[in-house]
């Protein structure tokens, strides 16, 4: 029997995969009710995505998942991601070593179920949130209080409602059709097969992140997540998708590796078809889009999911405000438009990749490997990830909307160093001189800690004041960060990025002004798409493509 729940809550998420779950556990923690549910009566089994940055990684380390206390599900990779053609030659080397300015690895192989295990018991243990399987979820309607939901299980049918809803129910959305939100597909469509081994004791196989340009057969070779590796195999032309599932079909592509049933284990072999595009809205009153319900993209870049990580930050900060009475309504407007234009520099750079290796005619692959190889005898060096730029929202517009910096940091009462986060979260007003904290003043001191923005500065020298405080920083971060965009006060919003940066004085005083005003008032458009069939706003990916 299904237990009894509310018939209403703060927000209602249809699809409970990663998505959906750690949009609730983001509310959860915020104090709001929060009802998802999942169609599928037990979680899914096997490995999907398995890959993530340094921004993912701090935003679990924001929800008190620490990547490095999931070592059963996590693993950090410090190498290059590897190009290179069919017989062995490098073509293009992308730069995941060492620590991103994030605080964290720049790279992360994982298997998902077991961090959707993690994720799960996050949520059981969290009085705010009900998580309930098994449980089909169809949007009725909404009006200007809030949303219905009508949820149909084996014991028969009950009715919801929430004053949001969330639509993370996966590529074929349901909630996206039920909203007339039309689909922007961008025509990249290849069928590949995704095999999951798990090596058996004895079996020594590459630890690098590879792609294989082969146009005789495009091959994928990473990492996916603690005892286990990934191989990815393009579909011919001609070849059936029940031909290249075949278990014996699977290990004759596997054999060249050294991996045959004596030396793994066969997780599972699968076609999936890797396909690009995003919804032309994302917000549609009171309901919202998240994840792959809101855009799409083939995974060479391993931003698929990690978008709609970052999807699930984005709006929960921005429903915390307005579901607390601190913020306009009107600030919810500025999630299509912030997430759509820094997404579709992923989908941009994903098709970019995906050009480069799934190239099958012999010839113009010689093309391909000329000009590549030539590149880096040219001295092209191994590039950086892209890091967008969030579009029209709340920034402002010139050095805002870009990823903040954390380093590490310590206090008085705590003398041993740890990452910024952890000691005073991601929403910020970091200032670096004693007068700048002088010249705040403490309306807006208590203001900003109202919406969840703490005030520190750098200064030794900064007197004891309320709601203001003085960190020292370990390594340098700051100091270099802010040199390096010339500024000497930031203002980081609860999602990580920037709002904005000052010099001055009164810079920082002047910043939570700016910013206070912006929230209450803020506006933006929904994503749209132009006749170009690109979503509104320009690209401003920093970081290059091949």
């Amino acid at each position: 029997m299904t237990d009894p729940i509310a018939s209403e809550f703060d927000v209602v998420i249809i699809g409970g995969g990663p998505v959906g779950k750690m949009a609730a556990l983001m509310l959860g923690r915020k104090g709001h009710d929060v009802l998802i549910c999942e169609r599928k009566a037990q979680p899914y089994p096997l490995p999907r995505a398995v890959a993530h940055d340094a921004e993912i990684a701090r935003i679990f380390q924001s929800v008190g998942m620490p990547v490095d206390s999931m070592p059963d599900a996590v693993e950090p990779y410090d190498d290059l991601y590897v190009w290179v053609n069919g017989a062995d030659e490098t073509l293009h080397l992308v730069d995941w070593t060492g620590i991103d300015p994030s605080g964290w690895n720049n790279t992360y192989f994982y298997n998902q179920p077991a961090i959707e295990k993690h994720l799960t018991e996050k949520l059981a243990a969290h009085p705010k949130v009900t998580l309930r399987r098994g449980t089909s979820a169809t949007l009725v309607g909404q009006d200007s209080e809030g949303v219905t939901v009508e949820l149909r299980t084996s014991d028969g049918v009950e009715t919801v409602r929430g004053r949001y809803a969330i639509g993370a129910d996966g590529a074929n959305s349901d909630v996206r059709k039920a909203l007339e939100v039309e689909w922007k597909d961008l025509g990249y469509f290849f069928d590949w097969l995704v095999i999951d081994v798990v090596p058996k004791p004895g079996l020594v196989v590459t630890t690098l992140a590879k792609q294989i340009a082969d146009p005789a057969r495009p091959t994928t070779v990473v990492p996916g997540g603690p005892g286990r590796r990934r191989w990815e195999f393009m579909r011919l032309e001609g070849e059936s998708v029940e031909e290249l599932t075949r278990p014996e079909r699977i290990w004759e592509l596997l054999e060249p590796y050294g991996v045959t049933p004596e030396t793994a284990e066969l997780e599972r072999g699968v076609v999936y078809t890797f396909a690009s595009g995003w919804a032309s809205d994302w917000r549609k009153d009171r309901v919202f889009l998240a994840g792959d319900a809101a855009h799409q993209m083939p995974p060479f870049a391993g931003q698929g999911l990690a978008a709609g990580l970052r999807d699930c930050l984005n709006l929960s900060w921005k429903l915390d405000l307005v579901l607390r009475g601190d913020a306009s309504e009107t600030l919810l407007d500025t999630f299509g438009s912030e997430r759509a234009a820094h997404v579709a520099d992923f989908i941009d750079f994903s098709i970019s990749l995906g050009r480069i290796i799934c190239i099958v005619d012999p010839e113009e692959a010689r093309l391909r490997d000329e000009a590549m190889i030539g590149a880096l005898a040219a001295g092209r060096t191994p590039e950086p990830p892209p890091a967008p730029r969030l579009g029209e929202g709340v920034h402002d517009g010139t050095q805002g909307g870009y990823l903040s910096w954390q380093g590490q940091v310590t206090t008085s009462a705590h003398p041993d160093p740890v990452r910024f986060d952890d000691l005073f979260g991601a929403g910020a007003l970091i200032l670096t001189r004693a007068a700048q904290a002088d010249a705040l003043s403490p309306k807006h001191v208590e203001q900003l800690a109202a919406v969840g923005i703490t005030v520190v500065c750098s200064d030794p020298e900064t007197p004891a004041r309320d709601g203001v405080h003085v960190f020292a920083d370990v390594n340098g971060t700051y100091a270099h960060w802010l040199r390096s965009i010339e500024g000497e006060s930031v203002l980081v919003r609860p999602d990580f990025y920037v709002f904005s940066v000052a010099t001055g004085t009164s810079g920082g005083d002047d910043l939570a002004g700016a910013y206070l005003a912006s929230i209450d008032g803020a506006h933006a458009p929904t994503a749209v798409i132009d006749p170009a069939g690109r979503l509104s706003g320009e690209s401003n990916s920093e970081g290059a493509m091949p």
